[in-house]
């Protein structure tokens, strides 16, 4: 709750001095592995029968790490073999080049270790704020990946690292490619400023 009660508070702190609310866009990011031992989800078929479905056994995966903007229904991601403080600066600098100039990105992220990494060098452009502890709920791009997973990624098989990362990607764009469901599945009212 105090990360929603105090948000304007939190983004004044966040942000250099010489930015001003209206220039801030607010921006969520998280990531997902895409690949390893894949989920079985339900699928419509003919009443009476039982369709086979195929499940990845392999542990092979890639992750996507990915960010919108709510407001402008704009997004940025890279998919990358592995999470790691090296790949998070590439992430940001890809989310630094999405925020429009004369703009800056509160970017609101968990705690995750390659996320407070002090080698990480934010952009001019970007500030972060951290969720609280144990709260993913608060993520809407939580909410993003089971909608690329169910809508482009369930029930499949990947022979390489290299199809995973074509599936990956085809679904991030697909996805992306409606402004307005972004809007519609990542708006909260708390962040507000």
């Amino acid at each position: 709750m105090f990360l929603k009660n105090q948000f304007p508070e939190l983004v004044r702190q966040a942000i250099p001095d010489d930015v001003s609310l209206d220039q801030v866009e607010v921006w969520f990011q998280d990531e997902t592995r895409i690949g390893q031992q894949g989920s079985l989800s339900r699928l419509w078929a003919k009443r009476g029968t039982r369709p086979r479905v195929v499940r990845q056994q392999q542990f092979l995966c890639q992750y996507l790490f990915g960010a919108v903007c709510p407001e402008t229904g704009a997004c940025a991601a890279i998919i990358a073999p592995c999470v790691n403080s090296s790949t998070m600066q590439l992430h940001l600098e890809e989310i630094s080049f999405h925020v429009p100039a004369g703009k800056h990105a509160v970017l609101l992220m968990d705690r995750a270790g390659w996320h407070t990494n002090q080698c990480l060098e934010l952009p001019g452009n970007i500030s972060i704020l951290y969720f609280p502890p144990y709260s993913p709920e608060l993520n809407p791009q939580e909410s993003v990946w089971q909608v690329i997973k169910d809508q482009f990624l369930k029930n499949r098989v990947y022979q390489s690292s290299e199809e995973i990362l074509e599936a990956a990607s085809h679904a991030w764009t697909q996805w992306t490619q409606n402004t307005l469901a972004i809007s519609s599945l990542c708006s909260r009212q708390w962040p507000v400023l």
